[in-house]
């Protein structure tokens, strides 16, 4: 008798190896089936980002490939996967379908739909985590609520995925990543042709891939595309070489926007290329590759930023309204300039204050920026322009490679002080962080080539005399004039 097939729904878990839903799937079965499906709903809004439809077309080359070495086929649709995941379900004699859960309020909906479409048809539905180290669900204050700060949040996560990972009791088995499901049995053929046959199909040999992106930085982005690479990546950050990119240079490297101090695995979490247990027990495997309390310190720092990502995860599943406005309720009465010939100016990296611009730059040319710059830009646009940080939090979106809706509007949130920080208000100044963290202008060099002759003092301060500009816009506003104006406005809502 032939096994019962599934069908296995890819989303933000472009991998084979250590995908828990996946490996449900051909734990239960070895006739699984893939499929990802294009949804024009995702594809044609504003807010996604030439950069993200490379990277994912460029991961879903690979995956499918993945597929075809692990024995069976990865299906890609285009169209609205609650009316084809029936179709095709139907088609290929499918009992369940399986996925893994998402926090955004569009893609809990969107399951929602496809869940009832399926169940109607006689199919059952699996459905877990996935994204995370610690499900939502897991973690509660004291009284039975979410958490709304960090560190009471981080020190939970801390004990529990130290716990799950000591005692394998993680209801998906522990924290140790599983391997890839090997063996799978793909349908006859002839079957497969027939149960495609009136599917919309993506053509895989277009020019770009599954998808036309016209993005021109792969180059210049440090985020690498496909399993393979992310794993590449990870092996390379976590193997205690201090001379190139280091977990064990981590802090203060981090902060150094003018050196490779990141992992560049920001857009293989987002679109999961890699799984967070795979990157937790890599971190965990470099300890003992540690040589003083300031590598151990690194480590730390970086599982720390890995709570922070799964942080502003939950807070989004329980509070969905976190991506349409503020989560302090003042924020909404806030009287922001909001001048449009500034916010462009600021989008093209035209402001006049080299960092500001330097950073802009790095985001239109290759998709990506350094995350100490993305906090400076952030408190500039808000604070010194006073601009609605929802209009930077779409600009990012609009551009990022990495461009995830939790950690995004948990960034500008944090940088515009609306949303769940016990300190409120935080104002950067462009010229300081420069001064701190590109003592040397190596960053705003590579990124502004017309400044490259400009005295490196001058570079930080902005302070550029007008025969030095060569083009070179003037500054757009005083620091000190505007961090006046927006701490009055500020007190307006206060209260």
């Amino acid at each position: 008798m032939a096994p019962e097939r599934w069908l296995f729904w890819h989303r933000r878990d472009l991998r084979l190896a250590d995908n828990r839903g996946l490996a449900a799937a051909a734990a239960a079965t070895p006739a699984v089936t893939g499929v990802f499906v294009l949804d024009p709903a995702i594809l044609s809004d504003p807010s996604m980002a030439p950069a993200r439809l490379w990277f994912l077309s460029e991961s879903l080359r690979e995956l499918q490939q993945a597929w075809q070495q692990a024995g069976s086929t990865l299906v890609v649709l285009r169209g609205d996967p609650a009316e084809l995941l029936p179709r095709l379900a139907a088609g290929l004699g499918a009992a369940v379908v399986a996925w893994n859960r998402d926090v955004e309020p569009f893609g809990r909906e969107r399951d929602r739909r496809v869940a009832r479409a399926l169940q109607a048809d006689g199919r059952k539905v699996l459905a877990d985590w996935d994204q995370l180290l610690v499900a939502p669900e897991a973690l509660k204050t004291g009284a039975g609520d979410p958490y709304r700060v960090y560190g009471p949040y981080w020190r939970s996560w801390r004990r529990w995925v130290e716990e799950a990972s000591a005692t394998g009791t993680a209801a998906s088995g522990g924290l140790d990543p599983l391997p890839p499901p090997s063996a799978l049995i793909d349908l006859d053929p002839a079957q497969l042709a027939g149960a495609l046959a009136d599917l919309p199909l993506t053509n895989p040999e277009l020019k770009h891939g599954f998808l036309e992106h016209g993005f021109g930085g792969a180059e210049l982005c440090p985020c690498r595309p496909g399993e393979k690479a992310a794993q590449e990546q990870l092996a390379a950050f976590c193997d205690g070489d201090s001379r190139s990119i280091s977990l064990l240079g981590y802090e203060p490297g981090r902060n150094i926007p003018g050196e490779a101090g990141t992992s560049g695995l920001s857009a293989a979490l987002k679109f999961g290329t890699l799984s967070p247990r795979q990157a937790w027990a890599a971190a965990q495997q470099a300890r003992p590759l540690a040589r003083s309390e300031e590598e151990r310190y690194s480590i730390q720092v970086w599982e720390q930023e890995l709570a922070w990502r799964e942080f502003y995860q939950q807070a989004l599943f329980y509070f969905p309204e976190l991506a349409e406005g503020p989560y302090r309720p003042q924020w909404r009465a806030f009287p922001w300039d909001n001048d449009s010939g500034w916010f462009e100016a600021w989008r093209e990296g035209l402001t006049g204050m080299p960092i500001i611009d330097a950073a802009m730059r790095q985001l239109n040319e290759s998709g990506w920026m350094h995350n100490r710059c993305r906090m400076i830009v952030a408190s500039f646009l808000v604070k010194d322009l006073i601009c609605d940080w929802r209009w930077g939090e779409a600009a990012f979106m609009a551009r990022l490679v990495d461009g995830d809706l939790a950690a995004n509007n948990g960034g500008w949130q944090w940088s515009a002080s609306s949303g769940m920080d016990p300190k409120p208000l935080r104002i950067f100044n462009p010229a300081t962080q420069a001064g701190k963290f590109d003592p040397e202008g190596t960053y705003i060099r590579t990124w502004l080539p017309e400044l490259r002759h400009v005295a490196t003092r001058d570079l930080i301060s902005g302070e550029i005399a007008p025969l030095e500009r060569r083009g070179y816009p003037a500054p757009l506003v005083n620091h000190k004039v505007q961090q006046a104006r927006f701490k009055a406005l500020y007190a307006t809502i206060k209260g």
